[in-house]
């Protein structure tokens, strides 16, 4: 089945729902390509603006859609690139939904600085590409046991050494009795392109694009209204 034609002057840019969605929905704003809000947007998943074709996608899914073409743009964060290199082209730094990537251990665990790691060091992540290739680049074998909920449990009853995840406050890692150990990287929302797109739709693309670089550079009120 052939996807639906996005006319020429429309572009779409896939937005990634939870955490990270008011942040883009600001960029959208105040760049002038699409005012929206959560009362408007209710459970809708895909949203049409004579300029803008604006697609709502879980977080890990965005550079999937925008890989294969279905967005031209997407928001995502950096943390899901970590895990999806993909093809796309990543063009700006939004600089919003800041957080950490860091290696937590037990507040009573020993380790500390790298000559504390054990010989085998046993990970929980959600992240098991990026934690095995940040242990690699450190030269320290490790066993990535991959979880979909809760890592912050793993250590508590034995089943690692520790755990990466991401934090931003650090709250949910102190009311586990957790501490940091190392931080492995920094996250912010990433704007993502499709690259045939870049080639093929470029005036439209990078219009959209050069604002939405300017929704972040400058402040709000000097940007122009939504339309």
């Amino acid at each position: 089945m052939s996807k639906p034609r996005v006319p020429a002057r429309r572009v779409a840019i896939a937005l990634p729902t939870g955490v990270l969605l008011p942040g883009a929905l600001r960029i959208l704003g105040r760049s002038g390509v699409a005012r929206l809000g959560a009362i408007e947007l209710g459970r809708k998943l895909l949203v049409e603006r004579p300029a803008v074709r604006v697609v709502l996608v879980r977080p890990a899914d965005v550079p999937a859609y925008v890989d294969h073409g279905a967005a031209d743009l997407g928001i995502v964060g950096k943390d899901v690139l970590w895990e999806s290199p993909g093809a796309h082209y990543e063009l700006a730094d939004l600089r919003f939904g800041g957080c950490r990537l860091v290696l937590a251990v037990p507040a009573t665990s020993k380790v500390a600085g790298r000559e504390t790691w054990p010989p085998l060091f046993r990970v929980a992540t959600k992240y098991p590409r990026t934690t095995a290739a940040w242990f690699e680049a450190h030269g320290q074998s490790v066993e990535v046991v991959a979880l979909h909920g809760s890592v912050e449990l793993a250590p508590q009853v034995g089943l690692v050494d520790g755990i990466v995840d991401l934090t931003a406050s650090g709250r949910t890692l102190r009311e586990n009795n957790l501490r940091v150990a190392a931080v492995l990287g920094t996250s912010t929302a990433r704007l993502i392109a499709n690259q045939a797109s870049l080639k093929t739709r470029t005036d439209a693309v990078q219009s959209m694009v050069a604002r939405l670089r300017a929704a972040t550079d400058q402040p709000a009120a000097r940007v122009r209204a939504a339309s």
